[in-house]
This record gives C-alpha cells, sequence and structure tokens, in this order.
C-alpha cells in the first residue's frame, strides 16, 4: 500500500487506528496477546489456508467456464458449420449472442451474491447450471437450437467470473490481490491452451465413434467434466470471512480483522447489513467506476481476438489438427507474462506502469500481423499479443478492489458492472472476423489496437486523479470526520471512515 509520501508498506503492516498500546484499532482481543512475529505468522497460516481451499478451486472452475464458453470455435473447425448448415453471417451470431445472455446477468448475479453471503452454494450451482447446458449443445441440429443454447449458456456463465473476484476481495487485502487475481485469470488463458489440445485430441481420435460427430463429443465430454468439479467445489469453496464453517472463530475474526486493517473500515458482515441497491448506486455515482469502465473496456475489446484464435490461426494455411495445436503456446507464454506482471505490481506497490506498458507490445503484435502475411511473422504476433493484452487487464481487475474497496455491496456491484458493460464489446466484435478477412483480418486488429490505446489513455487519466485524491487524503489526514462526514465521502469516491485512518490508493 502506497504511504502518504509514495513509500510501499508490506501488506502486514496495517493502517488502521492505532490505539495508546500501538495496537490496530478494533483488533481481536486473542491477538493482542500475540507478539508481532506470533501475528504475522499466524496471518500467513490462515492466507496459505485460503489460497489451498480457494485460489486452486477457483482456477480449474475458471478454466472450464472458458472451455465451455470458446470450445465453439474448436467446434468450427471440427465441422459444426456444415452439420448444422449455417449460412452467412450465422456462426458469428451465436458467439455473440452468449454475451448478450451473460451481459443481462452479471450486475444482480453479484448483488445477489453479496446479499447472501453463499458463494460455496451460489458459483458452484452455476458452474452445475452451465455444465448441463454445455452438454446439451452436442444435441443440436440447428441454427435454432445452437443460438438457445449459446444464450442461455452465457446467461448462467455471467455469474462466475464478476462472483470470483469479489470473492477474491473478500479475503485478500490489496497487496495480496493482484497476484490472485492474475492466478485466476491465468484459467482462462491455460483454458485457451488445453482447448487446442483438447479439441485436436477429440477431432483425431472421437470423430464418429459411436456415430457421433467430433464436435459434438467436444461438447460432451467438457459439459460432463464441468459438472463433476461443480458437484466437488460445494465441499471447497469458501463463503466469506465471518461465513465460512471450516474457519474456527479465531480464524474467522483475524480473517475479517485484516481486510478491515486494510481499507479502515468493516466489510461484510451479514446480510442484513448489504443493501443492494445502494451499493449499486454508490457505483453508479462514483466517477472512477467509469474511468476503471474505459481502461477495462479496451482490453477486452482487444482480447475478443482470443475468441476466434483457432479460426485466426486457420489463416496461417496449416491443417486442422496442426492449427489447433498451434494455438497452445501462444497461451502458455501469455500466461506466463500475466503472472509475472502481476507479482511484480504487487511486489512494488506501483499500478500505472504494469497496466499502461502492456498494450504497447499488443499494440506492436497487431501492427506485425497487419503488416505481414508469412507463417514467422504472423505467429510472432500471436505469441506477443495475447500477453500484451492481458497483463495489464488483470492488474486492472484487481485495481477495481483497490480504488472502489468499501463498503462490500459498492465494491460487488462496480465489479459485476465493469465486468459487464466492458463486454458489450463481445456483442459485436464476432462480425469482425469473417472468414473473408482471413489471413489479416485487417478490420478486427485495426480495431484491437486502437482500443489497447484505449486503455493507455484511461491508465493515465486514473493515475492522475487517484494522484490527486491522494493529495486531499493527505490534507485530510487526522480531521475528525463524523458518521456523516464518512458518509459524504463516500457519495465522493474516497473511502468513507478510512480518510482518517492511513488510507492512500495505489498508484
Amino acid at each position: 500500500m502506497s504511504g502518504p509520501k509514495g513509500t510501499v508498506v508490506d501488506h502486514v503492516e496495517h493502517t488502521a487506528n492505532k490505539d495508546a498500546t500501538g495496537q490496530v484499532g478494533r483488533m481481536p482481543t486473542f491477538l493482542l496477546s500475540l507478539t508481532e512475529e506470533e501475528r504475522v505468522q499466524m496471518e500467513k497460516k490462515l492466507v496459505r489456508k485460503i489460497d489451498a481451499r480457494l485460489l486452486i478451486m477457483i482456477v480449474v472452475m475458471y478454466i472450464l467456464n472458458y472451455l465451455d464458453r470458446n470450445n465453439i470455435a474448436s467446434a468450427k473447425l471440427a465441422g459444426l458449420d456444415m452439420d448444422l448448415n449455417l449460412k452467412g453471417d450465422q456462426y458469428q451470431t451465436t458467439v455473440s449472442i452468449l454475451f448478450v445472455g451473460y451481459l443481462l446477468m452479471q450486475v444482480p448475479s453479484n448483488m445477489i451474491l453479496n446479499k447472501f453471503g453463499k458463494p460455496s452454494i451460489y458459483l458452484p450451482g452455476c458452474m452445475f447450471a452451465w455444465g448441463i447446458i454445455s452438454s446439451a449443445t452436442a444435441a443440436t441440429t440447428n441454427f435454432a437450437g445452437l443460438l438457445a443454447c449459446r444464450f442461455f449458456l452465457g446467461f448462467v456463465e455471467a455469474a462466475y467470473f464478476p462472483g470470483c473476484l469479489y470473492l477474491l476481495s473478500a479475503w485478500y487485502t490489496r497487496k495480496e490481490l493482484g497476484k490472485r487475481t492474475a492466478l485466476l485469470y491465468s484459467g482462462s488463458l491455460l483454458s485457451g491452451a488445453f482447448s487446442g489440445l483438447i479439441a485436436a485430441g477429440i477431432t483425431n481420435g472421437l470423430a464418429g465413434a459411436r456415430g457421433i460427430a467430433a464436435w459434438r463429443w467436444l461438447f460432451i465430454i467438457e459439459g460432463a467434466i464441468t459438472v463433476f468439479v461443480a458437484l466437488i467445489s460445494i465441499f471447497i469453496i469458501p463463503d466469506l470471512p465471518r461465513t465460512t464453517a471450516w474457519l474456527s472463530e479465531q480464524e474467522k475474526e483475524l480473517a475479517a480483522w485484516r481486510l478491515e486493517a486494510d481499507i479502515g473500515e468493516d466489510d461484510w458482515v451479514d446480510s442484513q447489513h448489504q443493501s443492494m441497491f445502494h451499493g449499486a448506486k454508490l457505483a453508479f455515482k462514483d466517477y472512477k467506476t467509469w474511468l476503471l469502465l474505459g481502461a477495462i473496456y479496451g482490453c477486452t475489446s482487444a482480447g475478443a481476438v482470443t475468441t476466434f484464435f483457432p479460426i485466426v490461426m486457420s489463416g496461417l494455411g496449416k491443417s486442422s489438427v496442426v492449427t489447433l495445436l498451434l494455438t497452445t503456446p501462444p497461451y502458455l507464454i501469455g500466461t506466463i507474462v500475466v503472472l509475472i506482471n502481476a507479482w511484480h505490481a504487487d511486489k512494488t506497490g506501483e499500478r500505472y506502469l504494469h497496466i499502461a506498458l502492456p498494450p504497447i507490445i499488443a499494440i506492436v503484435a497487431f501492427i506485425i500481423a497487419l503488416a505481414n502475411t508469412s507463417f514467422a511473422a504472423q505467429y510472432v504476433a500471436m505469441c506477443l499479443m495475447i500477453g500484451g493484452i492481458y497483463a495489464g487487464y488483470v492488474v486492472l481487475l484487481g485495481y477495481v478492489s483497490n480504488v472502489l474497496p468499501r463498503p462490500a455491496s459498492k465494491r460487488a456491484a462496480a465489479l459485476a458492472l465493469i465486468n459487464c458493460l466492458s463486454n458489450v464489446c463481445q456483442i459485436y466484435t464476432p462480425y469482425l472476423y469473417p472468414d473473408s478477412a482471413s489471413p489479416r483480418f485487417v478490420a478486427a486488429f485495426s480495431h484491437n489496437l486502437t482500443l489497447c490505446a484505449v486503455t493507455i489513455i484511461f491508465a493515465t487519466i486514473i493515475r492522475i486523479v487517484l494522484g490527486r485524491l491522494n493529495k486531499q487524503l493527505d490534507h485530510e489526514e487526522g480531521l475528525d470526520i463524523d458518521t456523516s462526514g464518512a458518509q459524504e465521502n463516500e457519495e465522493h469516491g474516497l473511502p468513507g471512515r478510512a480518510v482518517t485512518q492511513g488510507f492512500r490508493f495505489l498508484l
């Protein structure tokens, strides 16, 4: 966390008000008897416990979320469009319609999740439903059936990603959140790598098995795996710090206090304290929500290329199986770049450069792809663009909870709202990738490099705005702000009572 003079403070050195003994205000009683070293060790043990239960499971779930969403591109290479007699832009429409359902459900879903505080039931339940829908896609026989399956798949899948972002922000401090967000999003990138390998295996080994086409096997197998993992995840995913049954009472108190000490205010208490519509109102009224949306929109718009990666790759002139295999290395390279960038952002506490520099690499990649048609040049561009687009994106995702931390209902609404509106681009971007545009995809790649520039512009504006707000917080620190004053600050985009408790925005 950045201090008033820009210093970086380790995440265990909390900044809430301290009493006469120098301890952080509202510290749980059992912690007062511990030495600083003992408390730090207890906190680290708790974080490791949550990492083991939460991180591994949500990454596996997100891999399947993306597999079930994006396997339609691999299915097309395996003959889906010919078997269903898709004509004109009907295939693009089936890709686009998923995001109509996706957009409709995101904000209501996160508001419901925040209100009831039971992600261990809610998220696996949604996963079970989308696994069933994905498997059912194998039974479609025409455009209308495929369209219906894709719409409802998007509607149910909408709960997962913003729900996970909110769940992570309910367990980890701001200095811990970037790496965890990157690990979560690495699930989507790894799914791109696995998707090509799985699709290549099924296309090569199961085509026509039991009289079933390879693309139908793709939906059946991946949907069945999703249902199985959903049933297991119910017993692994935690709820919120105050409502997780497999934590001791001391661990619950410590988990809640860590978040309070990091921001200077309490987080989720119980469902009676969560006002869904007030949180949504605060998110809508805070101009920082819209600045973050602008930066993230640029990334998601450019990142739509990943939905069509197998199709873009097919323009390089290789066979279907080789094309699917070629999609794996770019995703693996992108995953490594994303994790390194997020790790370094958390290590240094710096945000702006970790957000604004990667899109420059993506812009270079799109220029290479536009300027060359040779296999080597195009493939190098493919290997650069994923890391360039998403390295800054995952830092931005964690930044939402840094910049809009309290109250919990506002954070939940903001995460869903930003993720929802940033994906509006997914409705029109499919039409930028017709088969006739291969291999250079001039309109799509020109659009993508322009939107990467938009991310850089908005990131710069955010850096300037938060720098000015930190100066305002420097001025107000130590002033006696009552409850009404805290609420007024909340309405104007500052984190309420934390104004007087050492909070500074990470820059």
